[in-house]
């Protein structure tokens, strides 16, 4: 039986930030009719989520909300329905639907999740994971979106690497926004 995939879906400001000097991150969600296709067709799959505790409470006070049904329907419903992986020392339980609290250490639990059958893992935003995922070579799959934004100062997700993995472009994609999609295998 093959293994299942661990794909990272995230964005990067076009001066490499994953979040700015405050942690914020909403100026990489610009929305035009474009990128919202995309959105919902890339939100449709069937994957499972990988989170650590800061980017989960964010997603779960967000998209079980009466709002985010409104504004974004199809990405909300698919956002409610995958099963969440959530890793976080601190959190004592979680409640957003299909949510599974993961308190063994971050690299077994993954192995453990990829040598299961079932859909593939993906990580959104969970900077601190996507670096120790990628120190270890976990991740086979990178999808980074870089916003046409300086930032200044911030985080990088790849902080604290040090193996310098090559990656292999395998396709491209530009929107009207200037968002380019790029993807990577590991």
């Amino acid at each position: 039986m093959p293994a299942r995939k661990l794909f990272m879906f995230n964005h990067v400001s076009l001066d490499g930030y994953f979040t700015d000097a405050s942690g914020d991150m909403s100026w990489a969600h610009a929305r035009d009719e474009e990128w919202q296709r995309f959105t919902n067709e890339n939100a449709g799959g069937d994957a499972e989520l990988v989170f650590g505790r800061k980017t989960y409470e964010m997603m779960a006070g967000f998209w079980p909300t009466p709002q985010a049904k409104q504004l974004l329907p199809e990405v909300a419903a698919s956002m409610n329905r995958m099963r969440k992986h959530v890793f976080s020392r601190s959190l004592q339980r979680v409640e957003w639907e299909n949510s599974t609290l993961m308190k063994g250490e971050l690299l077994d639990e993954i192995r453990r999740l990829k040598a299961q059958p079932g859909p593939g893992l993906l990580i959104m935003g969970s900077g601190e994971i996507v670096s120790q995922l990628t120190e270890a070579g976990l991740i086979d799959e990178y999808q980074v979106v870089t916003v046409p934004m300086v930032v200044g100062r911030g985080r990088s997700l790849y902080e604290g690497v040090t193996t310098r993995p090559r990656l292999k472009l395998t396709r491209s994609r530009t929107f009207g926004n200037g968002n380019v999609v790029n993807w990577y295998l590991a």
